[in-house]
């Protein structure tokens, strides 16, 4: 065991994080024959596989698997101690890897790229934007960004910006044509714009009224999953569509929708970052929360919260 190589051990975590050998290559800047040779060399000593290998894919054997679970936290352990040691050199820490949804990557990513690139211009910063359920441990992601109520419940959650509002939007175009609906039954008379989840489920309508708290299912010949496509269909006066109040502020500002129902709408839970609690927290990914919660009107954190989890169930919106 003495003879193993430190930087064989990075290479087999980078390998099974990555899920590719090429990917794992350019991410520890060595070519893909370098890196093969340090899992086959790591192997060799240990006596044992560690990955199965295929054309199309890398996994973790089952001792492979347990081994990089414990390689983790040390290797975690690892990294905090040089922090303390080289925080003026923290252009050093490399990637940085999120997970977003397109309402946050719209909202919340874009408005503080440019900051985030000033203060840290030598991270490597990629966004993965998608709305479909995702474990970010298993696929190498630093950290996600969901509602609250959709972050697992074993992930450290960080609040980024207050509740959301959701409301019921059309063009003056469509109401001019179609009247406005005063309440939620009368939207039974109108053409809603379907939205799809990220599981390909369908979007309830979901009301905050005087009448009471409820959800329904609305009628609409057209089913969109993108939220942009979804605020353009509304414009074009195909609609009406039900979405996020900050998503289309713009919209409302300049009179090309119209908040038709501004007595019924519904609070959702804020936008939330969340991370593994067993894994050694990003210096930049605290800077980037930071940055979020600033420009969304809420105080900077001094430090993360590793002690208080999430106590949601996973149930991705």
């Amino acid at each position: 065991m003495e003879r193993i190589d430190f930087a064989d051990l990075q290479a087999f975590v980078t390998v099974l994080r990555c899920r590719s050998f090429k990917l794992a290559a350019i991410e520890l800047g060595l070519s893909s024959s370098a890196v093969s040779h340090a899992i086959r060399r790591l192997e060799t000593r240990l006596g044992a596989r560690l990955l199965n290998r295929t054309s199309r894919s890398v996994s973790a054997t089952a001792l492979g698997q347990e081994i990089a679970e414990k390689l983790s936290c040390g290797f975690d352990t690892i990294s905090s101690a040089l922090d303390t040691v080289n925080a003026p050199g923290r252009g050093r820490f490399g990637v940085l890897r999120i997970n977003v949804f397109a309402d946050a990557a719209a909202q919340l990513i874009s408005p503080s790229l440019k900051e985030f690139a000033t203060r840290w211009p030598d991270v490597r910063l990629t966004v993965v934007v998608e709305d479909r359920p995702v474990d970010i441990t298993a696929e190498g992601f630093d950290a996600g960004m969901r509602y609250g109520h959709l972050v697992p419940e074993d992930m450290v959650a960080v609040a980024l910006t207050g509740s959301q509002r959701w409301i019921v939007v059309g063009s003056p175009d469509y109401v001019n044509r179609y009247g406005t609906p005063n309440r939620p039954t009368e939207l039974s008379a109108h053409n809603c714009i379907q939205l799809l989840l990220g599981n390909n489920a369908s979007f309830r309508w979901e009301f905050d009224a005087p009448e009471g708290n409820f959800s329904m299912r609305v009628p609409g010949s057209i089913t969109l999953k993108d939220t942009a496509t979804t605020i353009a269909a509304a414009k074009a006066g195909i609609g009406l569509a039900y979405v996020l109040e900050s998503r289309v502020q713009a919209e409302l500002t300049e009179g090309t929708l119209i908040n038709v129902m501004p007595t019924h709408s519904a609070y959702g839970d804020p936008f939330h970052m969340y991370y593994s609690s067993r894994r050694y927290v990003h210096p930049a990914l605290r800077e980037l929360i930071n940055i979020i919660r600033t420009n969304n009107g809420l105080q900077p954190l001094p430090d993360l919260p590793h002690e208080k989890q999430n106590s949601q169930q996973s149930n991705f919106r």
